[in-house]
């Protein structure tokens, strides 16, 4: 298996296939690092979201892109995060938010030999 920076559980990309059948359209994810919404992944329509030029892709989730901002990737780049959902209310600009769920990332650290193949 290749190493990637970022993967799903099972619940998770049950709800990213909900959410495409729901909305129709293909999702792009953000680690967002914002006041409003502390530090969630945040799900949007893939078309409504502009992707910054300092943002980093760290890989797909369920075949949706996943990026975060360069400064926050910094203190991340060492992790490898794992896209999870729990009950609750998230953030109202996330896609999941009405449906009485929000995505939350989990991570572990990379290790030494992960960190050297994702450097190649």
């Amino acid at each position: 298996m290749s190493v990637t920076r970022v993967s799903c559980t099972p619940a998770a990309a049950e709800l990213i296939a909900k959410l495409k059948r729901l909305h129709g359209c293909e999702l792009l994810f953000h680690q967002s690092g914002g006041c409003c919404d502390g530090s969630a992944p945040m799900c949007y329509p893939q078309d409504e979201f502009r992707v910054g030029d300092s943002d980093v892709k760290l890989g797909e989730i369920e075949g949706c892109p996943f990026y975060m901002g360069a400064d926050q990737f910094e203190y991340w780049r060492h992790t490898h995060l794992i896209i999870d959902v729990v009950p609750g209310r998230g953030s109202g600009f996330s896609l999941e938010a009405p449906e009485g769920v929000r995505f939350i990332t989990r991570s572990r650290l990379l290790t030494g030999d992960e960190e050297a193949d994702l450097d190649r």
